[in-house]
């Protein structure tokens, strides 16, 4: 049976005719309506030699339709009334992307400006998760408007050195990434095993997890997400009752969101609230998922329509994490703000500090951290294998089978991840040095995601009337220089620090000029940069 043309990239037949391969993913019932002529040997036809040419996020059989009720010239250009029927149609890919926002890199974070700084980061924890929040819509909004994923159009903006140049450090912020979220996850499972298990063992039994991903998207998306669904009810659950055991402040907690306090002591912290908000690879994840469902990018009113809902649901969905976040950094602020440990907590000992802390109980808190450790670590995982389909797909545009495309992409990280397990598994300082290493690493990918982001969906030729008016832009670009500037200082920091001799200074100089040269380089040239930054004044 071959499936139907994509609406996403074909504007020959509206998405909201049915078709037979559609049915299965409708979450509505189809409505009758004739057969569209473009149904016959000429759309399969089409339909072939566009799989030839291009890789797409979705085929068309695995979307699921979002059913019009209206029709005719008004139902192409009105966006209709709010739904909430379809409101829970769209409800999915804001959650997947989340999980960015609860990787364990981020729980090590909140942990950290719990215990150094107490409870005075939590206004630098709200706003940087609406600052994210910005940034992950407009990549929805791109990804809706254009009926393709931000690597596919950096594919079709950049020359091929600079694409080629942009997927390197797209997979170098993934395998950080992803090397972070495996040994978060096998750090659970030693946890969980009274460490009977080694952490090489739990990265072996992480790598295992692409296999269920695969599983679970043969029967559709919806099932993907229902299983991200209950990862995330898991977290919550978990540190909302480490929040209940330890009882943090409530008047110094309300006085931590409300109030902003920086001290000297606690910059490296609020880099670090910052710095983990926007993760390279999440940014190319939700231009890709928001296609996972058939709009018809020839109705402008559907496609406002979508970004709506959208929004809602994105905004829905990292509401959500900051709650989990503020749970984590705050449990840990009542913990162990003002002790010794505070200074060497992470996420090896955390468990065991909770435990020794506040005992065992009815149910142990080193247990519920560890499940809570692993919901954050499985689910951060599945979403990065995710991502690198994506990005290898887009910026490559290679048509491999998805069991392939996901067994390379899971082995760039699982094979290094490996690695240092055997290497640090007995030394958790030398653990803690290598996830500053990796944050550093990812920090200097940033760049490379927002500047591309933000130069496509400012422009008409890409977004035609969906791109986004000199006031978000400004807001956007706001947000992104300052994103940018605070993971400039904590590289800055990191280098001072550890940059040592004149062979290896002069290397990293070299390294230096290059990137921001590149930087330079990626950044609008048409004027349009320029113009924007005069109408401040």
């Amino acid at each position: 049976m071959s499936s139907a043309t994509d609406p996403s990239r074909e504007g020959d037949r509206p998405s909201d005719e049915p078709d037979r391969d559609d049915e299965s993913n409708t979450l509505l019932p189809p409505p009758q309506a004739p057969a569209s002529p473009d149904d016959g040997d000429e759309g399969e036809e089409d339909e072939e030699d566009e799989e030839d040419e291009d890789e797409v996020a979705f085929q068309s059989r695995e979307k699921i339709r979002i059913v019009d009720l209206e029709s005719g010239d008004a139902a192409a250009t009105a966006t209709p009334p709010f739904s909430w029927k379809k409101l829970w149609l769209f409800t999915g890919p804001g959650f997947l992307m989340s999980i960015a926002f609860l990787d364990p890199g981020n729980l090590e974070g909140d942990l950290q400006a719990g215990a150094i700084a107490g409870y005075s980061l939590l206004w630098l924890l709200m706003w940087a998760t609406v600052m994210g929040l910005l940034i992950q819509l407009l990549s929805a909004r791109v990804g809706v408007a254009t009926g393709r994923h931000l690597a596919e159009l950096c594919r079709e903006e950049y020359p091929d050195w600079a694409r080629l140049l942009l997927w390197f450090m797209a997979e170098v912020a993934l395998i950080g990434a992803d090397i972070q979220e495996v040994i978060g996850s096998a750090i659970a499972i030693q946890i969980l095993s009274n460490g009977r298990l080694p952490l090489w063992a739990g990265v072996l039994i992480t790598a295992s997890d692409c296999f269920m991903f695969l599983f679970l998207e043969n029967y559709g998306v919806r099932k993907l997400e229902a299983l991200f669904a209950v990862l995330i009810g898991t977290m919550a659950m978990s540190f909302a009752w480490m929040f209940g055991d330890t009882k943090p402040n409530g008047k110094e907690l309300l006085a931590g969101l409300l109030i902003p306090r920086l001290g000297s002591k606690t910059i490296r912290q609020a880099v670090g609230v910052v710095g983990c908000v926007i993760m390279p690879h999440n940014v190319f994840l939700h231009s890709a998922l928001v296609q996972s469902r058939k709009i018809n990018p020839e109705k402008k009113g559907r496609v406002q329509e979508a970004i709506n809902y959208y929004s809602i649901e994105s905004s829905l969905a990292l509401l959500v994490t900051f709650m989990i976040n503020l749970f984590v950094t705050t449990v840990f602020a009542k913990a162990f703000y003002g002790t010794k440990q505070a200074q060497k907590i992470g996420l090896v000992n955390a468990g065991q500090f909770l435990e020794e802390k506040y005992g065992g109980g009815i149910f142990p808190i080193l247990y519920i951290w560890g499940i809570g450790l692993l919901a954050a670590g499985q689910s951060s995982t599945i979403t990065g294998t995710y991502a690198g389909q994506f990005i290898m797909g887009g910026f490559l545009n290679l048509r491999l089978k998805k069991w392939l495309r996901a067994l390379i992409t899971r082995s760039f990280a699982i094979v290094p991840t490996i690695i240092v397990a055997v290497v640090y598994n007995t030394s958790e300082a030398s653990l803690d040095v290598l996830n500053e290493w990796l944050n550093v690493l990812q920090s200097m990918q940033i760049p490379f995601a927002l500047i591309p982001l933000l130069t496509l969906v400012s422009k008409e030729q890409v977004m035609g009337s969906f791109k986004i008016g000199p006031t978000l832009q400004r807001v956007a670009w706001a947000v992104a220089a300052l994103v940018m500037m605070i993971n400039g200082y904590l590289l800055l920091e990191f280098f001072v620090s550890e940059v040592k001799g004149m062979l290896f200074g002069s290397v990293v100089i070299s390294i230096s000029a290059a990137y921001v040269a590149f930087i330079i380089y990626l950044i609008p040239r048409d004027g349009s940069l320029p113009m924007l930054w005069k109408s401040f004044a």
